[in-house]
């Protein structure tokens, strides 16, 4: 058995999260020993990590198995217990308990050595597709996020923010992008899309044979998932296939799939020289495939 460590390597690039992230870490050790105590649990392994939090292995008064995330708080993660009851373990992990203002959940324990990251890449992009359309059911009225506001907040932001970086890239995915927000946006629809649906968020499960962990939800398009099946496995097949391959498991319309990827392409594109321009180490930045792929993606849907 073992105490609460973070992770070093979270800690190393944990500072990048953000204001505060500091405070956060110092409080994390606080967090683990506040929350053990309060659900009975007991340390059993050493914390994992992600990209915004930290996983530490516990075992449950009863002997069973079980995670408990403290994750960094932020808009996108705000309405992760909201999408994980309302699947209630139904294609996604199982959450048994969780502290939404302390950013902690208790899970269930899945089999962190084994995502869809190393299964066949036509079998894990349709097995993301099929559970995306599972999982996208209609969107609770609680849901903080939804595609046609942010749609609309980004026919203005996006110009806006490329203009005050320099014009770092050619104006036309801008554009294209606006006229896509402009014309999708308004007629979104209002099912529960995970936005970050990638293959290391597939994790393998015994109830199922695979189950979506930390899921970024906002009421919209399932089309507006897309784009997580292209940041990284780049040599084993063509964008085109994995978006083909998606769309029939999801049962979405394909150019559809196109258009939203486009728009977030490029916005995370801004995104990234927002990062640089605030001092982030291109080092860094290049480790987060959401970041390093976009230039190809947004060449690829832009075409």
């Amino acid at each position: 058995m073992t105490g609460f460590k973070i992770p070093p390597k979270f800690l190393d690039r944990a500072a990048e999260l953000g204001p505060g992230a500091a405070e956060w870490l110092d409080s994390l050790p606080f967090l683990a020993e506040k929350y053990t105590d309060k659900w009975q649990l007991e340390y059993d392994g050493e914390a994992m990590h992600g990209f915004v939090g930290v996983a530490q292995p516990v075992r449950r008064a009863d002997g069973s198995p079980a995670i408990l995330k403290l994750g960094w708080p932020h808009e996108e993660s705000d309405d992760e217990p909201l999408a994980l009851s309302t699947w209630a373990g139904q294609g996604a992990v199982l959450m048994y308990d969780n502290v939404s203002e302390d950013g902690v959940l208790l899970l269930e324990r899945l089999d962190a050595t084994r995502s869809l990251e190393t299964e066949p890449i036509q079998q894990a992009v349709e097995t993301i597709g099929a559970l995306a359309r599972r999982l996208a059911v209609p969107a609770p009225e609680t849901l903080q996020r939804s595609l046609r506001d942010e749609a609309a907040e980004l026919v203005t932001e996006l110009p806006e923010t490329w203009s005050e970086l320099g014009e770092p890239f050619d104006r036309e995915y801008i554009d294209a992008a606006v006229e896509i927000c402009g014309n999708l946006g308004p007629e979104a629809g209002e099912l529960m899309v995970n936005e970050d649906l990638h293959f290391e968020n597939v994790l393998a499960g015994e109830r199922e044979p695979w189950l979506v962990i930390d899921p970024k939800p906002l009421s919209g398009d399932l089309e507006f998932g897309a784009i997580s099946i292209l940041w990284n496995r780049h040599e084993e097949s063509t964008m085109d296939d994995k978006i083909k391959w998606f769309s029939a498991a999801a049962g979405v319309d394909a150019g559809r799939a196109r258009a939203w990827t486009l728009v977030r392409a490029v916005q995370n594109w801004t995104w990234l020289y927002e990062d640089l321009a605030e001092g982030a180490s291109p080092a860094s930045l290049a480790e987060d495939p959401a970041y390093a792929a976009v230039p190809g993606i947004a060449a690829w849907a832009l075409r």
